[in-house]
């Protein structure tokens, strides 16, 4: 427990980490200000304006299917020039993702109900920068200036003090992450209670926002897993920034184009962004024309599914295969 106490003011004391909250802070703060100087409460006149956008929206949507279904059945005149998809399931009102709302058609009002989750994206985004760059320097610094040689000297079990420096920056990230979160979704619900629209706030909503926040609360407690380890292994903050700007510019950037000139299928599955979007969206589906040499057709599907469990499994070997060879090397290498 003393370790664990004396990691956390350790983790607490350091610049960086303390700079890295404080642009933390910042960054909300101008999101929000920016959010709410662009927003304003509308009027009884803009809503009823805006009900009336969505309700014929939603007709036209509606006629528009059943103008489909009677081409299919062979009923539709024949000089008719409207535009009709071939599949008219993609203008099914019942199939789509969400209907044309009031909230659509009020430009320059902030509504937290739509708003809410692509908020919270970003929030994420912003988090697991933070969480890789704050474990990597939490361990970096101190393999670089002889901070972990003397934490040795009073506790010389090697493998322990890397389990508690570890521990200690997970559950900081974690408590950090959560208190953001709140303040974060908090702050723009009070934006759109006062300077714009709160939105339908149901069930469903709460709980598919719930399900976004906890997938990227995974990713963050990875990230900053990612980063200790590198950074780790390197002996060096640096080499976390190191791997993180190569695997971009090697591999997303020059391996993707490679594997675009040489035809290859399927190239979003060996793609690391490719994995984080489809966990944190529950799943990924993409498209590519190869895997239809003939061309698309009724007997093939050019599209393939990255499902979410996949790319969870795809993180967790990731973090946890380079979290355990740290462990491994740091156990038995020299430190001085």
């Amino acid at each position: 427990m003393n370790l664990v106490r004396a990691e956390l003011e350790r983790l607490s004391a350091r610049r960086f980490v303390q700079l890295m909250v404080v642009l933390l802070v910042l960054a909300f703060a101008v999101t929000a200000a920016t959010t709410m100087a662009g927003s304003h409460k509308p009027t009884a006149s803009e809503l009823n304006s805006a009900r009336e956008q969505a309700a014929d929206a939603r007709r036209d949507l509606e006629a528009t299917h059943q103008e489909c279904l009677a081409r299919q059945a062979g009923t539709l005149p024949a000089d008719t020039d409207r535009y009709l998809p071939s599949d008219c399931s993609a203008v099914d009102p019942i199939r789509q993702d969400r209907l044309p709302i009031a909230a659509d058609y009020l430009p320059g009002v902030f509504t937290f109900a739509e708003q809410a989750e692509p908020l919270l994206y970003f929030l994420i985004a912003f988090l697991v920068l933070f969480g890789f760059l704050v474990g990597a320097s939490y361990i970096g610094a101190d393999l670089n200036s002889g901070g972990v040689v003397n934490l040795l000297l009073w506790r010389p079990r090697r493998v322990t003090v890397l389990a508690a420096k570890l521990g200690t920056l997970l559950g900081t990230v974690l408590v950090l992450a959560l208190l953001a979160s709140v303040a974060y979704l908090a702050a723009f619900w009070v934006i759109g209670q006062t300077a714009g629209l709160p939105g339908r706030l149901d069930g469903d909503f709460w709980r598919s926002l719930g399900v976004v926040h906890g997938r990227g609360l995974v990713l963050v407690l990875l990230a900053s897993a990612l980063g200790f380890a590198i950074a780790t292994l390197g002996r060096h903050t640096s080499a976390a920034l190191g791997a993180f700007a190569a695997y971009a510019v090697v591999w997303e950037l020059g391996a993707r184009l490679v594997l675009e000139i040489v035809d290859a299928r399927k190239s979003d599955l060996f793609m690391l962004s490719s994995h984080i979007g489809a966990w944190l969206n529950g799943g990924a589906r993409f498209y590519d024309e190869r895997l239809c040499t003939g061309g698309p057709g009724l007997n093939c599907d050019p599209f393939y599914t990255i499902t979410s469990s996949a790319s969870l499994l795809v993180l967790l070997v990731l973090a946890g295969g380079l979290t355990a060879a740290a462990f491994a090397v740091f156990r038995r290498r020299d430190l001085i």
